[in-house]
């Protein structure tokens, strides 16, 4: 037997699945609390002078340059995909969900060329071991955050 909907699901009708809060156990939420984000906001400030136009933060360039290269998609495709996620929102350090981006696929090159493909790859290998472990358990150790290297931006 079939039924037939009256109508079709507005959008405000849908409600998310995760009720306005995220899951802890997620891959992006684990990631980032493996991350030691302002050991790396140190490292990345000193590519900036004192002037100038203020950059984006070091948590969204980083966290930009991983998803991308975990996820295997083009620059393109990263934004679209954070405009649409909240855990990939938040994995990048965002404080609400929005459907504004504070970037376009123009500034990951820029992420680039201040940011080391080597660093990059270490983040993307801590997440492929976070997803190889089970969810986290409330007893479960949380991974070690990833060591901070004073590397140039040039070296890969």
């Amino acid at each position: 037997m079939y039924r037939t909907r009256e109508h079709q699901l507005s959008i405000y009708d849908y409600l998310p699945p995760y009720h306005g809060e995220l899951a802890g156990r997620n891959r992006w939420v684990r990631l980032a609390e493996a991350i030691d984000w302002d050991a790396f906001e140190r490292e990345y400030s000193g590519h900036f002078g004192h002037a100038g136009k203020v950059a984006l933060p070091a948590r969204v360039a980083y966290g930009c340059l991983i998803i991308r290269a975990a996820l295997g998609v083009s620059d393109r495709e990263t934004v679209a995909l954070i405009r649409e996620s909240p855990y990939l929102q938040y994995f990048l350090g965002f404080s609400t969900f929005t459907d504004d981006v504070p970037f376009s696929p123009r500034s990951m090159e820029r992420f680039r060329t201040r940011i080391p493909a080597a660093r990059v790859r270490e983040a993307v290998a801590l997440l492929r071991r976070l997803e190889a472990e089970s969810p986290a358990r409330a007893d479960a150790p949380r991974p070690a955050a990833l060591p901070v290297q004073a590397e140039a931006a040039g070296e890969s």
